[in-house]
């Protein structure tokens, strides 16, 4: 059984199936300790689940024999829940090259090898092979870097595919966990803002004589001010364990070369590398492993039956808040005014009206991958809103090239008008010329389409069905989808569902 760490909007009912599986939480939240009756301990995590920046999934983190065991939990919550192996997992070091300099830092291509990155495998979805792009900013490297040079760097922050954000580097070592960070120095920092409790800290590491080993400084984090002797002990023991077993992996081989190729007493010196063929195309030290899980509008909804189980949940309790922060508030507020039936229908149309989309309000489309990747289709004013959850938007299009799977030209000034419905497997664009004549209509088959205040968003499942200017039908891409599937990208029962809906389409069409 694993001991896990739960942040973020998915906390409760991921803790919730968590507890339910026998596994222990850690660390919890005062809001997750309120809501469930079990005696949390302060204990450092084997793995760490934190929601997304963008809210859409979580990212989950640690051991890979803890993230092995937690894995399921995450990826069961509905069929269109997806995962992709982290290459780029927290406290990994890794080789690259500079690709790009910018204005704060310099953007660097890594070489990650197989993508699995620490073990997170095939039963997450896999992970791009060989390389990923990473922000690498001036301030956490001690030389200047150029376009061009080979660097080797630690990830202090990772990203999810599905957004625009790089993974964040720096150029020396940083080891630890929630209690307690080392660094390359000397001496005790503790990082905490109430300055009575940072007082009352720092006495009694002192008394505790809790120094860190010769070349480290100890970075006390937050959470060590409310954990007792024995917790602050075994905190600053696991992260020296740590340090240690990560510094020997990262000179294993070679040597004590650093910045610029000179030695470095302190070992934890990374940054620019004096000889580009001693840098390694796989991980040179990959403590973590990492997963990250993307839900769908199904795997929201069983969410909320799991957080339902330990407290009020509204529902599209989760829905709702991964439409923005706005909305994340108005949730809470309502969930602690009233109790909602839990067979209660999503208030679509009530929170379209509080929070959007509204008719004239632009709207981006949001065309998820099952590889992770995300690809905005365009963005287009929405011209129509009902209650029943459809959202009708339409797309000026520019001239050139032609229609995906339609074999029509695309003229400038063709108009493309898009029926979103809330929930729905699939969505239709009709392509019209100026003059209004049907140029042909796309049917999507996808994830069940989920329409936020600024875009609508899905992962596209391949397979399709298009009807042509002559009224011909063809289900198209086919093959993708068995390839997806055989990838281990899209899972056997989604994939299932998506080849029921085109055939459905097919024959309606």
């Amino acid at each position: 059984m694993a001991r896990a760490r739960v942040r973020g909007i998915y906390a409760t009912a991921l803790t919730a199936r968590l507890l339910d599986a026998g596994h222990e939480v850690v660390d919890a939240s005062p809001p997750i300790r309120r809501r469930f009756d079990v005696e949390f301990e302060n204990d450092p995590p084997d793995v760490r689940i934190e929601t997304s920046g963008d809210r859409q999934g979580v990212g989950a983190h640690g051991d890979p024999d803890a993230l092995d065991a937690v894995r399921g939990l995450l990826t069961d919550a509905g069929r269109d829940a997806l995962a992709w192996a982290d290459p780029t997992p927290p406290g990994a070091v890794l080789d690259g090259e500079v690709t790009e300099t910018l204005g704060g830092g310099a953007v660097v291509d890594l070489r990650v090898g197989d993508g699995q990155a620490g073990g997170a495998g095939d039963e997450a979805g896999g992970a791009p092979a060989g390389a990923a792009e990473g922000y690498l900013p001036y301030g956490d490297v001690d030389a200047r870097v150029e376009t061009g040079d080979p660097v080797r760097v630690q990830v202090r922050e990772s990203a999810a595919p599905w957004t625009d954000q790089r993974p964040e580097l720096a150029g020396k070592l940083r080891v630890g966990g929630d209690l307690v960070a080392l660094e390359p120095g000397s001496g005790t920092r503790v990082d905490v803002r109430d300055d009575e409790a940072a007082r009352e800290l720092s006495g009694m590491l002192d008394l505790l004589d809790l120094d860190p080993p010769d070349g480290w400084r100890a970075v006390w984090q937050p959470p060590a001010v409310d954990a007792d002797t024995e917790a602050l002990t075994a905190g600053l023991d696991a992260a020296v364990d740590a340090a240690e077993e990560l510094r020997a992996a990262v000179e294993s081989g070679e040597g004590s070369e650093s910045v610029g190729g000179e030695a470095n007493s302190d070992g934890g010196g990374l940054g620019v590398r004096g000889d580009r063929s001693r840098l390694r195309d796989a991980p040179v030290a990959a403590p973590s492993a990492g997963v990250w899980v993307w839900f769908g509008r199904e795997s929201r909804s069983g969410l909320d039956d799991a957080r339902r189980t330990a407290t009020v949940t509204m529902p599209g309790h989760h829905r709702v808040k991964a439409g923005s922060a706005d909305a994340s508030a108005g949730v809470d507020l309502a969930e602690a005014l009233c109790e909602p039936a839990a067979a209660a229908e999503f208030p679509f149309a009530t929170v379209t009206d509080a929070f959007g989309p509204r008719e004239g309000d632009a709207l981006r489309i949001d065309h998820g991958k099952p590889d992770g990747r995300l690809i905005t289709l365009g963005e287009g004013m929405v011209t129509g809103v009902d209650p029943d959850g459809t959202v009708a938007v339409e797309r000026e299009m520019t001239g050139g090239g032609t229609y995906d799977g339609l074999g029509v030209e695309r003229v400038a000034g063709d108009v493309a008008e898009t029926s979103l419905k809330e929930g729905r497997w699939w969505y239709p664009t009709t392509y019209r010329g100026r003059d209004g004549t049907v140029r042909g209509t796309y049917v999507n088959v996808c994830t069940p389409v989920e329409i936020f205040p600024d875009a609508a968003r899905y992962v596209d499942l391949h397979v399709d069905v298009v009807k042509r200017p002559d009224g011909t039908v063809e289900r198209v891409d086919d093959d993708e989808l068995d390839e997806a599937v055989a990838a281990g990208t899209v899972p056997e029962p989604l994939a299932e569902k998506a080849r029921s809906v085109a055939s459905a389409l097919e024959n309606a069409l």
